[in-house]
């Protein structure tokens, strides 16, 4: 739903999150929060979260303003600042935590202390608050002061050693999935951990710490690769070619198709949709084992019949025959979809200094209780005065005084 829309209220709007913390696990977990329906505030450094200087920014422009990531990440929030590397800035976070539900962070384990976060302590002085920290490595064992990025939670926790799959080639290094999807994975634990304890504090009145592990995170998603270990001691990785076939990615004439049909009525169709050619009735691709070991020659063989289609025509009379092939759709096909448009899937938002921008919704339809963009991302401290003098008790010339020193 674009911002704006009347809905019923949701049930999560009388949570209180505060958010610390830069980049994005912390800002993608409490995004899920907001978008359900609670109210998040967020706390950025004086210099702003380092978020705002990543891209995409309109007209490749740089401004902090404009940052497409971090317009993405924080919609539906308020946004404050405090220094909480100093004890002003500390009595500040104070002041929101007196009555936060939820205090979600990432801040590593070795500053929380020097920033006022803590667990133990917030615990000790909130005790129903729920404090949700998110951390490469998780707040115990011999790794828990370390160190990482990413590409550090990729590959400790398993998933680069086994991409790309089936890769002919083992002198080429192992590979990260594009983006930074252990800091976003680590975001969606922490928002349903986070809920799963708030449900918890209704029943008890007691709220907990929670210590989201992003290592974990990705190690829990390596399907049934732990499990050979566990069962054969057989260690899998990226490395060897597919078992069966065809099952490789192909070039169309606009465009790349996933070409699938391993199981024996798909191939027969397949076979008929190609035009029923000689080589397909041949020993090498008797069966879908012996396609897959011979999956080189069939991607050359298959290849100058599929550079003849378009991509949407050859997916289209694939599904007709119940042919699994799917298009690898670019970022512009993404937008453009049929589908997702009917889903209401991108939503617009008049952001400030940018304009109308259409952004990844909720993957997800809620029957009684829809989310909406209520809010666009806020400006560096946007809402300080509002939050810390409105409501929190601070005067306006305290407030002053702290900005003029660089502390809010």
């Amino acid at each position: 739903m674009a911002n704006n829309t009347t809905s019923p209220k949701s049930p999560f709007s009388a949570i209180k999150v505060v958010e610390c913390g830069e980049g994005i696990p912390a800002a993608f977990g409490a995004k899920m929060l907001a978008d359900l329906g609670a109210e998040v505030i967020k706390v950025e450094p004086p210099g702003g979260d380092l978020a705002r200087r990543r891209g995409p920014y309109p007209g490749d422009q740089a401004d902090p303003e404009k940052s497409g990531i971090f317009i993405y990440l924080n919609t539906n929030k308020r946004g404050v600042v405090a220094d909480l590397t100093r004890p002003e800035g500390r009595e500040l976070l104070a002041k929101l935590l007196a009555d936060a539900d939820v205090l979600i962070h990432n801040v590593p384990p070795p500053e929380r202390a020097a920033q006022g976060l803590d667990s133990a302590a917030l615990c000790a002085a909130h005790p129903k608050l729920i404090v949700t920290s998110i951390s490469i490595f998780g707040d115990t064992g011999p790794y828990a002061n370390w160190r990482g990025y990413d590409l550090t939670v990729a590959n400790a926790g398993g998933w680069a050693y086994l991409s790309p799959g089936a890769s002919p080639y083992p002198d080429q290094p192992p590979l990260k999935c594009f983006g930074s999807q252990g800091d976003f994975q680590g975001g969606v634990h922490a928002a349903m951990v986070t809920l799963a304890a708030y449900m918890h504090r209704l029943k008890t009145g007691k709220g907990q710490a929670i210590d989201v592990s992003e290592q974990e995170c990705i190690a829990a998603m390596l399907e049934m690769n732990l499990m050979h270990w566990t069962y054969a001691k057989r260690e899998t990785s990226r490395l060897g070619s597919r078992l069966l076939g065809p099952w490789f990615i192909a070039d169309c004439a606009d465009g790349k198709i996933f070409a699938l049909a391993v199981e024996e009525e798909q191939w027969k169709r397949l076979v008929e949709l190609m035009g029923n050619p000689e080589w397909a009735s041949e020993d090498l691709f008797k069966d879908r084992i012996a396609r897959g070991q011979n999956q080189d020659a069939l991607k050359a063989l298959m290849g100058e019949w599929l550079s003849q289609w378009k991509v949407q025509d050859l997916y289209r009379e694939a599904q007709k025959r119940r042919i699994p092939f799917a298009p690898i759709n670019t970022m512009r096909d993404l937008y453009e979809s049929e589908h997702l448009a009917a889903r209401d899937f991108f939503v617009p938002i008049d952001q400030p200094g940018v304009g109308t921008v259409h952004l990844p919704g909720m993957p997800s339809k809620y029957g009684r209780t829809p989310w909406s963009l209520r809010r666009p991302a806020p400006r560096l401290g946007e809402h300080s005065e509002e939050v810390f003098c409105g409501e929190r008790g601070v005067s306006r010339e305290r407030l002053s005084e702290l900005r003029k020193a660089g502390v809010a």
